[in-house]
């Protein structure tokens, strides 16, 4: 058995070429999806190895997986080549989810600060109105608001682990848009504006309940996100069977106890803007969750205990 792997190099993009792509690489027998970007990048003269993207020639699909041995990808082992593209400026996941969790962070926190300022040019405000301080209910929703994000942030830097190192760098804004305009901007706009639904200075049932929901789903999103980081070890990519609090009823208990937190949020606000905001988010989610059922099936088979619903038992 050889001790090395010699893979032919292909440009995947021929009309932006990696100028200096040599027509092979040698690589140890043992060597993974990592290394022969490091190898790649070394030997094309570009500086961040992340930059440069590994497609089975075969299925023409990129490999995720940085810790994957070349020789057991199918694809790669058959061909005896490696398509490459480079990925163009790369930023790091980590940065980019602490950059979008900041914009509803700094946007309910300055919208009630400049309050009277905005909306005292509006026609159907009164001065008054602008100036007249933010009722018990806006208060308490500011403070959900910031909970939910500032924990979001805690568990970006100190929880969750990433499987990818970084994404294309222009991501970031676009990431950012959905969080910094319709869970920051449009929600603290109609939120905090006066005479909105949230200008309430008593507490009903409904809102009662809204709180509790809102602890519930934030509790159990917490001891999910725990639970998930401790099936992968630092620097790891394995994935393991998730098997905690909801896993027994949907693939992703983690969006099913968001949505019930973000529920919570819209009984007590009372604004279609956050329910904007979580109809949009569900989407997303819902698409992640069935990706993710559709891995578990793949790579687990029949160890897997299949799931009907990804994400909210009965609809999704």
């Amino acid at each position: 058995m050889a001790s090395t792997l010699s893979l032919k190099l292909t440009n995947r993009a021929p009309k932006k070429p990696i100028k200096k792509l040599p027509a092979q690489v040698e690589l140890p027998r043992d060597a993974t999806v990592e290394d022969a970007k490091l190898l790649i990048a070394r030997q094309s003269g570009i500086q961040d190895f992340n930059r440069i993207g590994l497609f089975d020639p075969t299925t023409k699909k990129i490999l995720k997986n940085r810790n994957a041995l070349l020789r057991d990808e199918a694809g790669v082992a058959s061909a005896g080549e490696l398509v490459v593209k480079d990925l163009g400026a790369q930023i790091a996941w980590r940065t980019v989810f602490v950059v979008e969790y900041f914009g509803p962070i700094l946007f309910h926190a300055l919208i009630p600060l400049v309050r009277p300022y905005i909306y005292r040019i509006l026609p159907f405000v009164s001065k008054s109105e602008a100036e007249a301080p933010l009722t018990q209910v806006q208060w308490l929703l500011m403070g959900l608001f910031h909970l939910h994000f500032l924990k979001r942030e805690w568990e970006t830097l100190f929880v969750h682990k990433f499987s990818a190192n970084t994404m294309p760098a222009v991501n970031i804004f676009r990431n950012s848009f959905f969080y910094w305009t319709f869970a920051g901007l449009l929600c603290a706009l109609d939120i905090y504006a006066p005479g909105s639904m949230a200008s309430r200075d008593v507490l009903g049932p409904l809102d009662y309940l809204g709180l509790a929901l809102f602890a519930v789903g934030e509790s159990c999103n917490w001891i999910v996100h725990q639970h998930l980081a401790s099936l992968r070890k630092p620097g790891g990519t394995e994935r393991g069977i998730p098997n905690c609090i909801g896993s027994n009823w949907v693939t992703s208990p983690n969006y099913m106890f968001e949505v019930l937190a973000w529920v919570g949020v819209i009984l007590i606000s009372r604004s279609f803007s956050v329910v904007f905001f979580i109809c949009f988010g569900t989407v997303y989610m819902r698409d992640w969750s069935r990706g993710k059922e559709k891995a578990l099936r793949k790579e687990f088979g029949d160890r897997y205990h299949k799931k009907r619903y990804t994400m909210l038992p009965g609809l999704i």
